[in-house]
């Protein structure tokens, strides 16, 4: 036997990128090759179906190394090859002992770290007897108001080994008191602590629409915190730039970077005004990002994040220029119906999350969208990320994404479109300026208007929910906890502390001023009378918050339309299928119709197909519906279409659709009878909207 080496050029001859070109366009047959194979972001980004070495970048290693600037490629020189990623997981639960018991099945199951989410009544700087906070109290996070209730939380957790990140909204200040003086009471040494206060007051604007102080005032407390933190807890960050408001009103991937980078510019300027160097300012900003289900998309967001912000650094004469990632699944892509494809939304996001280098991922339950997850829905959040990590190694190689021409292409677009965007929010006096100026809420409304109108047109399906509806789902629910009851007896218990009807000792502004409220937390003292000391008073600085818009959302409320209207009449508003023909014929319109239709929560009514006209009519008669869809070929439409719209109109229907492009014959067809038409591109959500409120099931 003869050895014989085996050349792939030798069969597979190389091809120049303008001959494949060539003979895509013939392929074409005239249909210009920018419209129908390069697509387009909602970035203003396009897209080329084919990248070749001629797309690589400009210059010599524009992208460096991991660990190396320009940072594309990852903060740290091996990325997370030796530690693996951190799994941070969300607890909201209202209830503090079965909060508890929550958080130990996920340490249990593998989490690293907690993410705690506390209730709009802290979250908005209210205290337990403040008149506008009751409705607050227990909404959407934990009840946990002191030093005691944080015990009650975190007990049996070992307290030294787990970083405890917080969402406390506008009580930065006393919730980071009241965590530091548990660490106290647990004797846990400054330098061991580990976690993340999380101060983001130009979030909680944006999220809330208020703050207990004035915003300028916030950013500077946010400031005194950073400078305490890094002087006394070296394994804590005190600041966080946390973006989801602007991800979940519908903002582009280079929106996100750019309002991420107006803010940590501001937090920074505060920072260093309080005396901090401008690397001790930036090493105390985490950066949470939510991301989406268009992979590619995160994946170079993640990077050209990364890119933007060494950018900064590097211009304000930083030596140290790495930056801190925490990702999350965006609640927009998260939907109520067919819960269970979320999924594999959420995979998506956390295989991006991965690839794209983060530093710690939080892995969102599949029934998010519905309310509280249980301990089937939390275990596989949690494996969702310990099979990609562990079983798959994504972990194990150094930026996996750096190389490719279309990643690294993307990647630049993305930087590029944020960095002048950014400059553009600067020009404007910054991040609380254009919040305040409502520039924020105009720039992510004029950039979801045209997803809007995809999701309304279905060129942007959502499975589940516009796309592949099932009417016959078994929704997904869990008995929520009793609010009221743990609201009444947090309130009593409270009342009946000494001391709680007497105003607090005001703490004034100045020296030590953060270490008399980690006193004040360890004698007792709740959050809401840390924040009454330290003079707070809900409300005061207030604009329009951002309106988030979870993609699905139009698509369910028609559903939810359809539930109500079912529960009430015993059955679903009801569209009759007017097949003609053979199935040959009729069946692909069929099938496009009941999937058009189920997804606005009507019931199809199907049969095996009509020869006639009257054959159609009587058989719609007997169904009782009161809306048709004629259901054909285009061949059969030439002869059929118009006289049975006559006959359906004449056996009582109110409605007749027909399914198809009408194009010449529109005029014919609706002289006939038919009046209205869905096909490719129609207004899917509009037309559902519109039959919703004919049939009385929508409110006007």
């Amino acid at each position: 036997m003869t050895e014989t080496s085996f050349k792939i050029s030798d069969d597979f001859p190389p091809v120049e990128y303008q001959t494949w070109r060539d003979s895509v366009e013939a392929d074409l047959k005239g249909v210009p090759f920018e419209r129908k194979l390069v697509s387009h972001t909602y970035e203003g980004v396009d897209i080329q179906p084919v990248y070749t070495l001629a797309d690589q970048l400009a210059g010599y290693d524009p992208t460096g190394f991991p660990g190396a600037a320009p940072l594309v490629r990852g903060s740290r020189p091996l990325g997370h090859v030796l530690s693996g990623v951190d799994l941070r997981q969300e607890h909201a639960h209202p209830d503090l002992k079965v909060c508890n018991e929550v958080i130990l099945g996920d340490l249990q199951g593998g989490v690293t770290s907690l993410q705690l989410r506390l209730d709009r009544a802290t979250r908005c700087g209210a205290d337990l007897d403040d008149a506008d906070a009751a409705p607050m109290i227990g909404d959407d996070g934990m009840m946990a108001y002191s030093v005691d209730d944080f015990e009650t939380a975190f007990k049996d957790v070992q307290l030294s080994l787990v970083d405890l990140a917080l969402d406390a909204g506008a009580s930065f200040i006393p919730v980071a008191a009241t965590l530091a003086a548990l660490w106290q009471r647990h004797e846990i040494s400054p330098e061991t602590a580990r976690g993340a206060f999380n101060a983001d007051p130009l979030k909680t604007l944006a999220e809330e629409g208020l703050l207990p102080t004035d915003a300028k005032s916030a950013i500077a407390d946010m400031a005194s915190l950073a400078a305490w933190t890094s002087k006394t807890f070296p394994k804590v960050t005190a600041v966080s730039v946390d973006t989801s408001p602007y991800h979940d009103s519908g903002a582009t991937a280079a929106e996100d970077i750019a309002f991420a980078m107006s803010t940590a510019v501001q937090y920074l300027r505060a920072m260093t005004d309080a005396g901090m160097s401008i690397d001790d300012a930036a090493g105390q900003i985490l950066f949470r990002m939510s991301l989406g289900t268009h992979h590619f998309l995160a994946i170079a967001k993640l990077r050209a994040a990364r890119q933007v912000w060494a950018r900064i650094l590097s211009a304000c004469g930083a030596k140290k220029v790495g930056m801190k990632i925490h990702s999350r699944t965006g609640n927009r892509v998260m939907t109520q119906r067919d819960p269970y494809v979320n999924l594999l939304r959420n995979s998506v996001s956390a295989f991006a999350a991965l690839i794209g280098g983060v530093d710690s991922i939080t892995s969102i339950p599949f029934d998010h969208a519905a309310g509280l997850p249980d301990a089937f829905s939390r275990r596989i959040a949690r494996n969702t990320v310990l099979i990609l990590q562990e079983e798959s190694h994504l972990h194990r190689v150094m930026d996996p994404a750096g190389g490719s021409w279309f990643i690294e292409n993307l990647t630049s677009d993305v930087a590029e479109k944020a960095w002048d965007l950014f400059q553009e929010i600067e020009d404007q006096g910054g991040m609380l300026s254009a919040l305040h100026s409502n520039l924020v809420a105009d720039l992510i409304d004029n950039a979801y208007a045209p997803r809007a109108k995809d999701i309304a047109k279905r060129r942007e399906g959502i499975t589940g929910v516009s796309e592949f509806p099932n009417l016959r789902e078994e929704s997904v629910q869990h008995p929520p906890p009793d609010i009221a009851s743990l609201r009444t007896s947090v309130q009593q218990r409270y009342a009946a502390e000494p001391g709680s009807q007497s105003p607090p000792k005001p703490i004034p502004r100045g020296e030590g001023w953060i270490p008399a409220c980690v006193e004040m937390a360890k004698s007792g003292a709740t959050i809401g009378q840390i924040g009454k000391a330290i003079g707070f008073e809900p409300g005061k600085d207030t604009i329009n918050p951002i309106e988030s818009h979870a993609f699905a959302q139009p698509f369910e409320e028609l559903r939810d339309a359809s539930d109500a209207w079912m529960e009430a009449n015993g059955k679903r508003p009801q569209i009759f299928s007017a097949n003609m023909g053979p199935v040959a014929h009729f069946n692909a319109r069929a099938t496009y119709a009941k999937n058009f239709f189920e997804a606005g929560g009507f019931e199809m009514l199907e049969n095996k197909g009509f020869a006639d006209a009257g054959a159609v009519a009587a058989a719609f008669t007997e169904s009782g519906a009161q809306v048709a869809v004629i259901c054909s070929s285009d061949k059969l439409y030439a002869d059929l279409a118009e006289p049975v719209a006559a006959a359906l109109k004449a056996a009582g229907a109110n409605k007749v659709i027909l399914a198809g492009h009408p194009g010449e014959n529109e005029a014919a067809w609706k002289s006939a009878g038919v009046d209205e038409f869905i096909y490719i591109k129609c207004d899917v959500l509009g037309t559902l909207r519109k039959l919703l409120r004919d049939q009385e099931v929508l409110a006007s």
